[in-house]
């Protein structure tokens, strides 16, 4: 779930991608981080999760304008289609997805 490349794990994906710019630091991160463990066991094979560390992609954050953590993004054939910031429920975010 680590971004390696965003081209190939984001840009280039037949799945829709959800995207969670996160902070070690950030509390609501660590809240959800098991949520979409849980969303990537259950819709692994429909959805791609890529969580994007913003002390380590300053660059990536700075290019989406993410100014609160966690911030998350769904990609479809390689166009930013949503945003949500905050904590969001399992519920919420395969709403959000359309899963």
């Amino acid at each position: 779930m680590e971004l390696n490349n965003f081209q190939q794990d984001v840009l280039e994906q037949e799945l829709p991608v959800l995207v969670d710019f996160f902070a070690t630091w950030c509390g609501p991160c660590k809240m959800l981080a098991p949520v979409l463990e849980e969303l990537d066991a259950e819709y692994g094979g429909r959805v791609k999760i890529v969580k994007i560390d913003i002390d380590k992609h300053i660059e990536l954050a700075r290019q989406f304008r993410v100014a609160t953590v966690p911030t998350m993004m769904v990609f479809e054939n390689g166009e930013q289609k949503e945003t949500v910031i905050g904590y969001h429920s399992k519920e919420e975010l395969v709403e959000l997805l359309g899963l």
